[in-house]
């Protein structure tokens, strides 16, 4: 069967439009049809060249769909579920996997953008392999991806709200409560307000956190903050510190610049826990001033992918939202074709939009 898909060729080129060949579910693999993929600055760090990755590669790792055909021995999901896809797919099987710890699967080969049996389901005409980034590919109409990867949620859930499940959502939310614990009546900053950084937000005032501080340099992102739940905000650190006094119990960083996470420290009251949640380009480093970590009994952790499990978290977060306690639609502020990925990537330099989405 063909697809049509955004290949990236080589790091700092435009992604090219192109018609691939894609071949039947295997064994325990399923066959997607995408709704919707999210944008995410992952993926401009790979098209930039600043994450180093196999190429040529479908980019994107946020998306849903519809499930068309499942291989042998799939029993998770069937044809015509609604499904959210997660870019790390687990093995079931390692030591981080058995310890509930999905997130840190050591078996999975979606690092190196393949299947569980090192291949790719993609071909150009050519016979060229091409692979699918963390293995779910999903900048592409069509996927194939492993079972893991494809949690069923309910169709009532629209496919772009639930693409966002897949990335940003489940990062932000899940720094909140399953990395950091906020508890409630904790004072929080949240520096920067993108997808992830919103989502922390949102995962903030969940948690009954209070109060909350958005910081970001766009208005219109801090106007958005306010209504998913700020209950003050700032264009600068120094000005969010000016709501708190002594600082914030937790400061989430939600950006990935160095400058950012070297101010998490200034922001934080003392015992008060700083989570990094942006990453960075590959091999930058940051300067900490070890002195003030000691003296004020700080503590400094990273959360990846909200330290979740996508089986349980995916349908948690999708029955929130359609329960009205997490209003993700909100979310989304452009819908785009296919063609308009670069435009997105463009904005997201420029640190405009909040989540740019691709609707197939």
């Amino acid at each position: 069967m063909d697809t049509r898909a955004a290949v990236l060729d080589a790091p700092g080129q435009p992604l090219v439009l192109e018609t691939l060949s894609l071949d039947a579910p295997r064994a325990g693999e399923v066959l997607v049809r995408l709704g919707a993929s999210g944008v995410c600055h992952s993926d401009l760090h790979v098209r930039d060249g600043h994450w180093k990755r196999p190429l040529p590669a479908v980019l994107g790792h946020e998306g849903a769909g519809l499930v068309e055909a499942v291989g042998d021995g799939v029993t998770s999901v069937e044809s015509g579920d609604h499904v959210v896809l997660s870019w790390w797919y687990p093995c079931r099987r390692c030591r981080s996997c058995a310890s509930g710890r999905a997130w840190a699967c050591s078996g999975t080969r979606a690092g190196e953008s393949l299947l569980p049996d090192g291949t790719t389901r993609l071909q150009r005409e050519s016979g060229e392999p091409v692979r699918a980034y963390l293995a779910i590919g999903t900048f592409s109409e069509l996927a194939v991806v492993p079972e893991s990867a494809a949690v069923r949620v309910s169709p009532d859930v629209p496919f772009d709200v639930a693409s966002l499940i897949g990335c940003a959502v489940t990062t932000g939310v899940g720094a909140v409560l399953n990395t950091a614990r906020v508890p409630a009546g904790a004072s929080v900053i949240v520096l920067g307000c993108g997808g992830v950084g919103l989502s922390v937000l949102m995962g903030a005032r969940l948690a009954g956190a209070g109060p909350i501080v958005a910081v970001d340099r766009s208005k219109e992102k801090l106007d958005l903050a306010r209504e998913l739940g700020a209950t003050q905000t700032a264009a600068s650190s120094e000005e969010a510190h000016g709501f708190l006094g002594e600082g914030a119990d937790f400061v989430f960083e939600a950006i990935g610049l160095p400058v950012t996470i070297e101010a998490v420290q200034g922001l934080l009251a003392p015992g008060g826990t700083g989570v990094l949640v942006g990453l960075t380009p590959q091999g930058v480093p940051v300067s900490l001033d070890a002195y003030t970590f000691v003296d004020r009994g700080l503590r400094l952790i990273g959360s990846n992918y909200g330290s979740s499990d996508p089986a349980v978290d995916f349908p948690r977060l999708a029955g929130l939202y359609l329960e009205g306690a997490l209003p993700l639609d909100r979310l989304v502020s452009h819908r785009i074709g296919l063609d308009e990925i670069e435009e997105a990537f463009d904005a997201m330099r420029r640190g405009e939009r909040a989540r740019s989405v691709v609707v197939f």
